[in-house]
């Protein structure tokens, strides 16, 4: 696809398009209260087309200027359902240029994509190939910051399960390790970010000097978004090939229940932990352990994992970060992250068995040994085949 046509199926997602629906419903609600539905839109858009600012819109296909108008009207929906916030217009710097085609917008024969007025197919590179009978039902073409061009195709299928293990499996997640496993293995961090700082660093000083809204600026960006990208598909790419093989390997894979948003807000390990992605890495292990039949258990986050001796359950009472093995009064002997893994492991299971509580008991003082001493509550989110969809909180009994 040519340059030209590139920019002509794109267009109408930047500037006055997207945003005249947007602000026909917003003053129409503001106003009036009134809902203005996808039908009195699409009408609107008819009657654009004829203006002399927004003839362009006749050279692309109609589908996806009538799917922009039905993801607004799925926005709106949800607004007034309050089941979310008020729609916001996406930036149109920071989000992903797309264009989405249904069924009648496209046509694909022996493995070459045709788009509505489009003379030639496109020439794309298959990432994999499309599975044995199933034919595209909707294809999004987009464009990312880096000024790459994606073709993703939707297609219906089905994932077999994995055979059925005995095999369970606790991670930590950690900076120095991105991942500990409770058999003892850790996984280095690749810090890929940090390995492109100085990149970084450099194209973004560049960048600060150029003139804004010159050509140089733009190229100038152009290269900063080439940088991040560089940095994001090796991680990601990363975290695919880890999360793919503890998923093979293991029938239960058992992780904490991080807040990573919360972690972020403090300034000192913020750039290391973003650079990690636990968040990432989270979701990757949860919709692939529902792809091939595998369970991922997330014990609470106050679960404390890295000062519980693993052998014989005393919580230690503080536990500074700089810690990284200790040595319990019972006389095992703990790699820091190691040990936390198999805590988390223990607490998984335990809970998935027979919802007993994960966070064991402090050791009293002698002189308050006769005290009630009762285990704390925890809940534990399970995540699976059946729980793929949501969240399933389980409350331990108290």
């Amino acid at each position: 696809m040519g340059s030209n046509q590139r920019r002509s199926q794109l267009r109408p997602w930047g500037g006055n398009l997207s945003r005249k629906p947007f602000q026909a419903r917003s003053e129409a609600w503001d106003r009036e209260q009134r809902r203005v539905n996808y039908a009195a839109a699409s009408a609107m858009l008819t009657a654009w087309k004829k203006t002399d600012d927004l003839t362009f819109l006749n050279e692309v296909s109609s589908v996806p200027l009538q799917q922009a108008l039905r993801h607004l009207q799925s926005a709106f929906a949800s607004f007034i359902a309050k089941r979310a916030r008020y729609p916001r217009f996406k930036c149109r710097k920071k989000s992903r240029a797309s264009a989405e085609y249904s069924r009648s917008a496209f046509r694909w024969r022996d493995g070459r994509l045709s788009l509505a007025k489009m003379v030639e197919p496109l020439n794309i590179v298959l990432s994999r190939p499309l599975p044995e009978g199933a034919e595209p039902s909707t294809v999004t073409v987009s464009r990312d910051a880096a000024g790459r061009w994606f073709v993703s195709i939707l297609v219906e299928t089905s994932v077999e399960h994995l055979p059925a293990t005995d095999n369970a499996l606790g991670v930590d997640a950690g900076i120095e390790s991105l991942a500990t496993l409770s058999t003892g293995e850790k996984i280095a961090n690749p810090r890929h970010e940090r390995r492109d700082r100085k990149r970084l660093a450099k194209a973004q000083r560049d960048l600060h000097r150029k003139a804004k809204g010159s050509n140089n600026r733009e190229k100038a960006s152009l290269k900063v978004a080439r940088i991040h990208a560089r940095i994001a598909d090796r991680r990601r790419d990363h975290l695919h090939k880890l999360t793919t093989r503890l998923v093979r390997e293991n029938q239960t894979v058992v992780i904490e229940d991080l807040n990573v948003s919360g972690m972020l807000g403090n300034g000192k390990p913020a750039r290391a932990i973003s650079d990690a992605s636990w968040s990432q890495f989270r979701s990757m292990l949860e919709y692939e352990a529902a792809w091939y039949g595998r369970e991922v258990i997330a014990v609470d986050r106050w679960l404390p994992s890295s000062k519980t001796c693993s052998v014989c359950g005393q919580v230690a009472d503080a536990m500074s970060l700089r810690v990284r093995s200790w040595v319990c009064t019972c006389g095992a002997d703990h790699d820091r992250d190691v040990n936390a893994a198999r805590n988390i492991l223990a607490a998984g299971l335990a809970v998935a068995a027979c919802g007993d509580g994960v966070r064991p008991a402090r050791r009293k003082p002698e002189r308050q040994l006769s005290a009630k001493q009762e285990t704390q509550p925890a809940r534990v989110g399970t995540y699976g085949l059946r729980a793929c969809r949501g969240r399933q909180w389980i409350a331990a009994p108290s």
